[in-house]
């Protein structure tokens, strides 16, 4: 039988772990942990009744490719999903705080700033029910010393015979790959004070870590440095797309592609080809909300420039997103308004049914305040979590509107016909294969396709009859006729 980890200084074995927070960090983290670490008892713990049911069913709440196996393999033996979160917390020796970090949409840094509330009331709840000693490990990606703020909340409501040692441990998982991501890391950070009892708790999550990465992708740092690092490491991967991007812009200008452009730059070693795919935007749950966190972080430290240069890194990011739904709008004869607009994609990317700050979002709201009639298929959204986005506040003040606006399709063919557009807003690699003649002979005429992921073969496509319009480069339209009795009737 394996030997569990002893923490002399804390007086306490790795045997239980605790994850506060069922979300896309919480659930897929610990289950990767339960798979590899059979000895433990991994247990992931939120007040979600339907969230936890969902991961106790046979359809998990999340989709990411893998994590079904795994889960189902683990589940019921050493991996388990509960609201009882009081008594989990009381029996771990090791508690991961995944909880939501949001941008806050009010008071002092709205906008900007992240909303640790959930974060406190994690810790708070730790203190009261804490019965012996715990490490405490911050996985949310949070400000550079939140794991402070959890310190200090534990430390004033210290038990007798209770000790704490706060660690950070950030996630660098890419939705669509996350089982892979966590299987075969790049790296796993973890930060804790530098003390002996602060060493000792950061070997004890080496030790987790260890039973399958390689010693060498494990490092070690003070618990501020890997704060930081989560966010340094989503600013300079938010930077590259919006460099891109901007690049764009000038090669629509200039008649030079940005595939080519990127292929060159990609080239060169320094830089390398990775995040250089031009596209309508980022999106996802980290990129706006880190790199905004990091431009509040440089106003509160009194730096101005630097919090400005992040800052443009998101400004480029609204700006591609509104010139693509400006295009559309402009080569559909600058209208939109009562006009059947196919929207393939809705997903954030590929391979995951995130939505969260998806560009597709951003694409509908401008065509939708155009008056633009919207048909919108995805493989794995589901059309609750659809329709919640678009009318969210921030989106529409009309919810009656969308639903009078938007039509959800279970399949692409039909979400296709009798349009007078199609929009590409997510790089399903479905999309790819579809038979786009059959697509082709169902809409209006003259029949627009907008790739704004540049991933369909524009000349064949033109070939069949489409207006083509992409991001990065102009398209030579062949001298095809295609004849319009094709059409159905307007």
């Amino acid at each position: 039988m394996e030997k569990l980890f002893y923490c002399s200084k804390l007086d306490m074995t790795i045997g239980k772990i605790c994850c506060i927070g069922a979300g896309y960090v919480g659930g897929p983290t610990c289950a990767i942990i339960a798979h590899n670490c059979p000895s433990i008892q991994v247990t992931v713990v939120d007040l979600s009744e339907e969230r936890i049911a969902q991961w106790n069913s046979d359809r998990l709440p999340i989709f990411e490719p893998g994590l079904d196996d795994i889960v189902k393999g683990c589940r019921g033996k050493n991996l388990f999903f509960s609201t009882d979160v009081e008594k989990e917390i009381i029996e771990a020796d090791l508690i991961f705080i995944c909880v939501n970090t949001p941008t806050k949409n009010y008071g002092v840094g709205k906008g900007r700033a992240a909303d640790l509330k959930y974060i406190e009331s994690a810790a708070r709840m730790i203190a009261t029910v804490s019965t012996k000693s715990k490490i405490v490990v911050e996985k949310s990606t949070v400000p550079v010393k939140a794991a402070e703020s959890i310190a200090n909340i534990l430390k004033a409501n210290v038990k007798p015979g209770v000790k704490y040692q706060i660690l950070s441990n950030p996630e660098f998982l890419a939705e669509g790959t996350a089982v892979k991501d966590l299987l075969q890391p790049d790296r796993v950070l973890i930060g804790g004070d530098q003390t002996p009892e602060g060493h000792e708790a950061i070997q004890a999550l080496c030790w987790v870590y260890g039973h399958w990465v390689s010693k060498d992708r494990i490092i070690t740092m003070n618990t501020w440095s890997s704060e930081l690092s989560k966010l340094a490491a989503n600013a300079f991967l938010a930077q590259r797309i919006s460099s891109i991007n901007a690049m764009s812009a000038i090669c629509e200008s200039t008649g030079a592609d940005v595939t080519e452009v990127a292929h060159a730059v990609g080239m060169d070693t320094r830089i390398g080809n990775k995040f250089l795919k031009a596209s309508v935007g980022f999106g996802g749950s980290c990129f706006q909300k880190d790199v905004l966190n990091l431009v509040y972080l440089c106003e509160c430290l009194n730096l101005p420039e630097v919090a400005v240069y992040w800052q443009q890194v998101i400004n480029i990011n609204d700006y591609q997103r509104r010139r693509f739904a400006n295009k559309i709008i402009e080569s559909l004869f600058n209208t939109v308004t009562n006009k059947n607009i196919a929207i393939f994609g809705f997903a954030f990317k590929k391979d995951t049914g995130d939505t969260r700050e998806s560009a597709a979002i951003y694409i509908c709201k401008y065509l939708m305040d155009e008056g633009a009639k919207l048909h919108i298929y995805d493989p794995k959204v589901e059309e609750k979590q659809l329709i919640t986005e678009l009318t969210h506040p921030a989106i529409s003040d009309d919810p009656s509107r969308v639903k009078e606006l938007v039509t959800i399709h279970k399949d692409p063919y039909e979400a296709a016909n009798n349009t007078h557009a199609l929009v590409v807003c997510t790089e399903w690699d479905e999309f790819i294969n579809y038979d786009y003649e059959k697509i082709y002979g169902s809409m209006l005429k003259p029949a627009f396709l907008f790739d704004g992921r540049i991933i369909l073969d524009h000349q064949k496509l033109m070939g069949l009859g489409f207006n083509v319009i992409t991001i990065g480069k102009r398209l030579q339209r062949p001298n095809v006729h295609r004849p319009y009795a094709q059409a159905p009737a307007q």
